[in-house]
């Protein structure tokens, strides 16, 4: 939904009721992940994508239906058949799509939910999508309160409410979506009920530390992936915003005391470009003792084993050095500051992913990975 912000809000901000479609669980090589959505206001205006193109023309003839009948549906596509024409998955997998109709009436919370997005405070929105229950009732999760109810008025609404909340904020923590099951009573160990939990956290940093030419091309590539880009440099001539105009933030102050001031998770990815050891070394001591999920340095191999050494003396273990990865960047062959950049991307995509960084062609098996 996130990818579809901008329109949708100023449809419900309008008072309109539009239809929502988003994928809620998938099975093989389907190509949208969970939570990829599309969207279609009360005059046929599409927005956003299911499936890349596959089933799009159907699910705007179901959303249209969803918008007149206000009832929300839940709807299989799996693989098409030999006519050209039917309506399928050419790429082998399955999809199910919760299209839903979204307004002031029937989507209170959607203000706030959109509100926190744009704050980037995290939000969950969990929804009934299959067994007992109501389909599509909804209750939004923040990690300090929470809104709405998947059994409104039903006896065990309570139960069900706090099991959910419980889940939805651990998956916050990790800016995980997907489906979990339950009881009809919320029961954790019981699967009747399934819930799609959608996770709006913030989105996971990068930092890019060196104001050189590659960090520029890094950072472009970097906000084209999602991420909140900071670029850091000592010197205030290189580190200005003119130099670095795709990042979020520039920062002129020494690497090591930055990034020992500033919040680090298992998201966020690391990228030491500055290949001096007067930076290098002492950011590199507080960058592997943190929990950043991606710690990348650029450099030779000469200069990797120098710079090992130093951070050895330093006292860093061989644990904490076998975090590092530098040379930074899969082994594509890359010279110029934006093939440099793809390889650093290439290295954090299947870090995320656990793809082998082989061609697809000379693999089988699943062609889209499971997130780590």
């Amino acid at each position: 939904m996130r990818d579809v912000l901008g329109d949708i809000a100023s449809w419900y901000a309008a008072g309109e009721t539009f239809g929502l479609a988003t994928v809620v669980n998938t099975f093989r090589s389907a190509p949208r992940p969970p939570g990829a959505a599309m969207a279609v206001s009360p005059s046929g205006e599409v927005v956003g994508s299911v499936s890349g193109g596959c089933v799009e023309g159907a699910v705007y003839d179901l959303a249209q239906s969803v918008i007149a009948s206000g009832e929300p549906v839940v709807q299989r596509y799996g693989v098409s058949d030999d006519d050209a024409f039917a309506v399928g998955l050419t790429c082998g997998g399955i999809l199910d799509v919760l299209v839903e109709p979204v307004g002031p009436d029937t989507f209170p919370e959607f203000g706030r939910v959109a509100a926190s997005i744009e704050a980037r405070e995290p939000v969950a929105v969990a929804t009934v999508v299959g067994g007992p229950g109501r389909l599509g009732a909804r209750r939004v999760v923040w990690p300090d309160r929470a809104s709405g109810s998947l059994a409104p008025g039903g006896p065990h609404a309570a139960r069900l409410d706090a099991a959910v909340d419980d889940d939805a904020r651990g998956m916050l923590a990790q800016g995980l979506t997907g489906q979990r099951h339950y009881g009809r009573e919320g029961q954790r160990r019981r699967d009747e009920l399934s819930v799609f939990v959608q996770s709006f956290a913030p989105p996971p940093r990068l930092l890019v530390f060196g104001a050189i030419d590659f960090a520029a091309a890094v950072a472009r590539l970097g906000k084209f992936l999602g991420y909140h880009v900071t670029v850091c440099d000592a010197r205030p001539v290189f580190a200005t915003s003119k130099r670095f105009p795709e990042a979020d933030e520039v920062v002129v102050k020494w690497p090591h005391k930055y990034l020992d001031e500033t919040e680090v998770d298992e998201r966020t990815a690391i990228c030491v470009l500055t290949h001096d050891p007067k930076f290098d070394v002492p950011l590199l001591q507080v960058a592997l003792r943190t929990p950043a999920g991606y710690v990348g340095a650029m450099g030779s191999r000469r200069t990797h084993a120098d710079r090992a050494r130093r951070l050895r003396e330093a006292g860093l273990t061989d644990a904490e050095l076998s975090r590092l990865r530098s040379p930074i960047g899969l082994d594509l062959g890359a010279r110029t500051p934006e093939e440099t950049a793809v390889s650093i991307a290439a290295e954090l995509i299947q870090l995320r992913w656990g793809g082998s960084g082989r061609p697809l062609s000379s693999t089988s098996g699943r062609i889209h990975g499971e997130a780590r």
